[in-house]
């Protein structure tokens, strides 16, 4: 980024430090009241978006977590250190000689942490190397993932929700998130079950019992039990009231996800393997066949930031130490991400643990989200992350608002006792406002109808 940025990056920031706070709209503060969540639980931050003194600053010093809010910083970051149109690539060697249509070695793929490799971009990697000639694998399809060096995660952890998608962990050879779909249709009596992708070597029971009853809590009566998780078991029935309904899992066998996977859509393209799926290393020195360009860091910050997907925000952070100390490490990132924040907007930088807010760890000031959200209006990447951010009442996280639909453009951010957006709203004559409100408190989301009210009030600011 031009050092202009950087300079008026720090002009925004004495324009904050010398601005007096002002108090919150007299019907914001009503809607507060209403909702039993005390002042001192909020912080809230209005300001001008093209710098300037703010016209609402209500206790902007005080850290706060932001939860998925944090991922501002992620994808800013991202954007501006990486660049745009930076892409991720999954590379291909033969660690043998193909003779007729024959591998006679390894096949092996190496990650470098592509946040979107979807089972269509695998099934087109696996048809690529078809392509090539080759029908048969005579030994292993070796998995490379040591572009990142992340720890051992317990994916129960963090809330007791294993199978939640939110909490797939990151991977430099990530594969569909990790995750599986699964649908039920009924179908006379039962309920057909159909899951996708189909993971090599794991059985699925292929129908349940349909039941009585209203639809409510669907899942629960299903008694899914993936105490073997080669061979599912889902004793229990399906609600015929719901009709087709989905349940997006994350694999409970986190690990063995990608060789399942990768092995399951080797069969499907037309191969065939004599060994296994495994863990190890490319070999040294060799050149890719063919590598897999990922979409651009502008299109995976959208899908990031629209929906607020957590995973995909930890490869984009890990990619920041990947890129500039050569593997990706937590630690390393968030060192890269506090150098990037004294350069770029000066003082003390937040603290993120992973990049994506799901933490109880994350501490971000109203003040620092406002001249992040600043630099970035008067940035040239200003359109790529205001973008990416969900329009309220239309796309993303905030599809389901019916008030104020359009006026703003909005991270959201969403923990057990904790809540907030922070972004740009719509004024009039093409005037725009930096907006940043988060609760940290039992009732946390009784900030969401004061937030619309604060959109409200700052959409009419001449």
């Amino acid at each position: 980024m031009p050092h202009c940025l950087r300079l008026a990056c720090l002009l925004l920031a004495g324009t904050f430090l010398g601005a007096a706070a002002q108090g919150l709209p007299p019907e914001v503060d009503a809607v507060l009241a209403e909702g039993g969540l005390p002042r001192d639980a909020v912080v809230v931050l209005v300001a001008p978006a093209e710098g300037g003194a703010p016209r609402v600053a209500h206790r902007i010093d005080t850290a706060v977590n932001p939860a998925s809010v944090a991922k501002l910083a992620t994808t800013f970051a991202a954007l501006d250190l990486l660049g745009p149109t930076y892409t991720w690539t999954t590379q291909v060697y033969f660690d043998g000689s193909v003779r007729g249509s024959v591998l006679q070695g390894n096949l092996v793929i190496k990650g470098q942490g592509d946040p979107k490799l979807v089972m269509e971009r695998l099934w087109l990697l696996l048809k690529r190397v078809r392509a090539l000639g080759v029908h048969r694998i005579t030994g292993d399809i070796v998995l490379d993932r040591s572009a990142f060096t992340v720890p051992a995660r317990d994916p129960a952890a963090f809330d007791g929700e294993p199978l939640r998608p939110y909490n797939a962990g990151p991977d430099a050879l990530l594969v569909n998130f990790k995750t599986v779909a699964v649908t039920f249709t009924p179908e006379g009596r039962q309920a057909r079950v159909r899951v996708e992708p189909a993971l090599a070597g794991v059985r699925w029971p292929a129908h349940v019992p349909l039941a009585a009853g209203e639809c409510g809590d669907w899942i629960t009566p299903l008694r899914a039990d993936f105490t073997q998780p080669a061979r599912v078991r889902l004793p229990g029935s399906f609600p015929a009231a719901c009709g087709e309904r989905t349940w997006n899992i994350a694999w409970p066998e986190p690990d063995a996800y990608a060789a399942r996977a990768i092995a399951g859509m080797w069969e499907e393209v037309g191969g065939h393997l004599g060994g296994q799926v495994r863990d190890g290393v490319a070999p040294a020195g060799a050149q890719p066949v063919l590598e897999l360009a990922s979409p651009p860091l502008a299109e995976v910050v959208r899908d990031v930031n629209k929906f607020s997907n957590n995973v995909m925000a930890q490869q984009l952070f890990l990619t920041l130490s990947l890129v500039h100390r050569g593997t990706g490490t937590f630690e390393g990132s968030r060192e890269v991400l506090a150098g990037w924040w004294r350069e770029r907007l000066g003082g003390e930088p937040p603290f993120t643990e992973n990049g994506s807010g799901l933490s109880r760890m994350e501490s971000i000031t109203a003040r620092q989200l406002g001249q992040l959200l600043q630099a970035a209006w008067v940035s040239p990447l200003m359109p790529d992350l205001a973008a990416s951010l969900p329009a309220l009442g239309l796309d993303g996280t905030l599809r389901r608002q019916r008030q104020n639909i359009g006026l703003a453009h909005l991270k959201t951010g969403s923990l057990n006792e904790v809540a907030g957006v922070a972004g740009y709203v719509h004024g009039p004559q093409g005037r725009r406002w930096v907006l940043v409100a988060i609760a940290n408190h039992r009732r946390a989301s009784a900030i969401r109808p004061a937030v619309q009210a604060l959109v409200e009030w700052a959409s009419r600011q001449p």
